[in-house]
């Protein structure tokens, strides 16, 4: 699946670019749900000692098939993680903060356990509302909601001004997927949620935009082998992508230090 996606490709190729070296350097990502294990793995290519943990429960056993490795489960009620002081080199958050009532409290946790000096880095979906993919999401009921999300997103002053109060300084940031990716995500998704997994046998949670486990894969195969036979028409079409290079995409990221 991760080989057929387009945003998350996308996702890992952006932390990526944004990564110091890796090499025995403790590292701790954080994520919420939408999520098999496959960027964990992905990134723990590139080097690091990573520690997993997961907000939502889902994901976790497929995700710790995958890895081999413990995922944490935190616990989305309290802002605390389960971490010490200074524990980590380098902590990645991916698109956790839209799914919080409070993300300044989960931020703050976030350079408490990067130790002086080290590297925190957040992404959310945009959380513009101008911008017309989102426009387009409320219009056919592809709100926040029906992604289980708390809001849309944040933009990247957005962030800046977020980890700046948790006491981080910003240090670059940057955008992927633009309009052409969003819009053919948006109907990927709208087909999962909308007609796929109101008919999978499979138990699928509301707020869950694409299969996350090997029952709910199973429940559409039909329908994945398709995609993964028209996948090559899609990846072209996000290629467009390019034209609108100066435009800032719909999920951002930002880079900044303890």
């Amino acid at each position: 699946m991760f080989n057929r996606s387009l945003k998350k490709k996308m996702k890992v190729a952006a932390l990526a670019s944004l990564f110091p070296v890796l090499a025995n350097r403790k590292c701790l990502l954080l994520t919420c749900g939408d999520n098999n294990g496959a960027i964990n793995y992905k990134i723990r290519l590139m080097g690091g000692l990573w520690t997993w943990a997961d907000f939502e429960t889902q994901g976790i056993p497929g995700m710790e098939e995958l890895l081999g490795e413990p995922v944490i489960k935190l616990d989305g009620e309290t802002a605390s993680l389960p971490f010490k002081n200074n524990e980590f080199d380098l902590t990645v958050c991916i698109d956790v903060h839209e799914h919080l009532n409070d993300p300044l409290p989960v931020t703050r946790e976030l350079a408490r356990v990067t130790r002086p000096g080290g590297t925190v880095i957040v992404t959310t979906p945009n959380g513009n509302e101008k911008k017309l993919a989102v426009r387009i999401k409320k219009a056919i009921g592809m709100d926040a909601n029906a992604y289980g999300h708390r809001r849309t997103g944040f933009d990247i002053p957005d962030l800046r001004r977020l980890t700046a109060a948790a006491g981080l300084t910003f240090r670059r940031s940057g955008s992927y997927a633009r309009f052409f990716t969003e819009m053919l995500e948006l109907a990927i998704n709208f087909l999962y949620v909308k007609l796929l997994a109101k008919k999978s046998q499979a138990p699928v949670e509301t707020g869950t935009i694409a299969p996350v486990s090997k029952s709910q894969l199973t429940s559409v195969k039909k329908s994945y082998k398709l995609y993964s036979l028209l996948y090559p028409v899609f990846w072209l079409v996000s290629r467009l992508d390019y034209l609108i290079a100066f435009t800032r995409g719909y999920a951002v990221v930002v880079e900044t230090v303890k």
